[in-house]
């Protein structure tokens, strides 16, 4: 069958070498999320962007839960938040609790916003090293708006005009990933992105290796200048066709499956991703509006799949609405994101465990560092290079903060928590724990997405007491930390009290969210 091309039909080859089409394999969260921002970006410039999603696969969809870059994204594409909410039956983020990570029966927050305030020029962090060394006790959720809301189950929007621990609340969102897809598709053919509903099942190459053209089951073909494979895990493009090649995180990151389910919906919603940690990985539990989205992450060389289900149903207690769905994964990247005129987005780049919410971020990231480095049709190496170690750079360093939530575990209560006590990890992690330990310091670096305080929360959480603190504070006159400490935890206590449920932004009553 003759083939046909996502550009224009009938436009020519443009002199000046500009990208003329995109064709983007694969819909779900990760193929609209990119439809969306490159018709966005690209509005105008003639450029045909379509997407080729197969009606015979299903998404993963087990990413339901995102941190506040979703937000931005939100504003870029120009989507009113609260159409989004509703029609993705979303409720909000303020964090993430972790239960049983540090031992058993301890809880700590990860929770988003502002921590205290600065004093001096110095971060809050630093004032809490030297009270907790003068005697003083302290909880992170005196000092942190969002985790007070959560431990309250209460909800609000930043107030830029109010000053206080509410001008920096930080929020994100809990989504049905398939209602996200659905939505951002009917954005994107607003915009003008194609939407052909076909399975591929190869790729051709030209003489010097680039992608030439998508052969579909039915026998036709699209060809385009730009490819960006969104077809998961086994990657067909960037890793069946162009053999990029993969990066085995799994001596880092032992937990290679995962079992998800959809429950009914407890009696209230949590403001807050949980994350309970169990004999072989991880829980989670993601409120929606209708529903409970459970997961259980594990190890497969220390537990079973019958086994993880098991525990998986029998901690969750709720009535199920789908049958459990086990997911085989292998924790790493491929060793290129951008291979010739292919890109990688999603689950066919690589895979971290959600444990941090990162999976929608990196698909948002990646596209962005594409316009970043949008090519023409030369493909300059040395432009492809610069994308990928940017990418590479951020993905490798999100992976140190998940090893960390494993490595300072003190539990050995099982031959999984055991191995994680005792696993090799990256020296750059080593370098940024011993700093820490001596010092107080974060080594913050450009580019990181999880600043010094997330880092200081998972440290402070698992239990980590530096040896000294930054000498600096203690330039503060007597008396005054404690009462530096006594506003500011007056002010956030003050700032949640007023604040309504989060459940209340998604009753009946409440016609029409009211978003800040």
């Amino acid at each position: 069958m003759p083939s046909t091309t996502a550009a224009a039909a009938g436009a020519g080859d443009r002199a000046d070498g500009r990208i003329e089409s995109i064709a983007i394999l694969g819909g779900g969260t990760a193929g609209w999320i990119a439809a969306s921002i490159l018709a966005r970006a690209l509005g105008g410039s003639g450029c045909a962007i379509t997407v080729i999603e197969s009606p015979d696969i299903g998404t993963v969809g087990v990413g339901e839960a995102t941190i506040p870059p979703i937000i931005e994204l939100l504003r870029f594409l120009s989507i009113n938040e609260a159409d989004f909410v509703q029609h993705t039956r979303s409720t909000f983020k303020l964090g993430i609790k972790f239960t049983d990570w540090r031992d058993p029966g301890h809880s700590y927050w990860h929770p988003f916003g502002t921590f205290g305030e600065t004093i001096g020029l110095r971060p809050f962090h630093h004032y809490w090293h030297k009270a907790r060394s003068e005697g003083i006790a302290l909880a992170v959720s005196d000092f942190s708006l969002c985790a007070t809301l959560g431990d309250q189950g209460r909800f609000r929007f930043p107030d830029q005009k109010s000053g206080g621990p509410v001008t920096g609340l930080r929020y994100a969102l809990h989504f049905d990933a398939g209602l996200v897809a659905k939505y951002l598709r009917a954005f994107a053919e607003r915009l003008g992105v194609s939407c052909v509903q076909k399975a591929v099942k190869s790729a051709t190459q030209r003489a010097d290796g680039f992608l030439d053209e998508l052969i579909h089951a039915d026998g036709s073909r699209l060809r385009a200048d730009l490819y960006i494979d969104c077809s998961g895990f086994n990657g067909l493009l960037i890793e069946k066709t162009l053999q990029t090649g993969y990066v085995d995180w799994r001596e880092y990151l032992p937990c290679d499956r995962a079992v998800a389910v959809q429950t009914e919906l407890r009696s209230t919603r949590p403001p807050y991703t949980e994350s309970f940690a169990r004999a072989a990985g991880w829980r989670w539990r993601i409120p929606l509006q209708h529903r409970n989205g459970n997961g259980y992450v594990y190890s497969s060389a220390y537990l079973g799949d019958t086994e993880a289900l098991d525990d998986l149903l029998s901690s969750v207690g709720d009535k199920t609405l789908t049958d459990p769905r086990i997911i085989r994964f292998v924790a790493g990247r491929r060793k290129q994101f951008w291979n010739r005129n292919c890109v990688a987005l999603g689950l066919a780049s690589g895979f971290l465990e959600p444990l941090e919410s990162t999976s929608i971020h990196l698909v948002m990231s990646g596209v962005y560092k594409l316009l970043d480095y949008f090519p023409d049709r030369s493909f300059s190496q040395s432009n492809i290079a610069a994308y990928n170690g940017e990418l590479i750079n951020e993905m490798e360093r999100i992976r140190d903060f998940i090893i960390l939530h494993y490595c300072l575990t003190r539990r050995g209560d099982t031959p999984f928590w055991q191995h994680c006590r005792s696993m090799p990890i990256p020296d750059s992690l080593s370098q940024r724990i011993e700093l820490y330990r001596e010092t107080g310091r974060i080594r913050q670096q450009a580019g990181d997405l999880f600043t010094d305080l997330s880092w200081f929360y998972i440290l402070e959480g698992m239990g980590v007491v530096p040896k000294s603190h930054d000498p600096l504070v203690d330039l503060m006159q007597p008396g005054q930390l404690k009462s530096a400490l006594a506003s500011v935890a007056a002010a956030v206590s003050a700032s949640a009290r007023t604040a309504p449920s989060h459940d209340s932004h998604f009753s009946p009553g409440a016609r029409r969210l009211s978003v800040g």
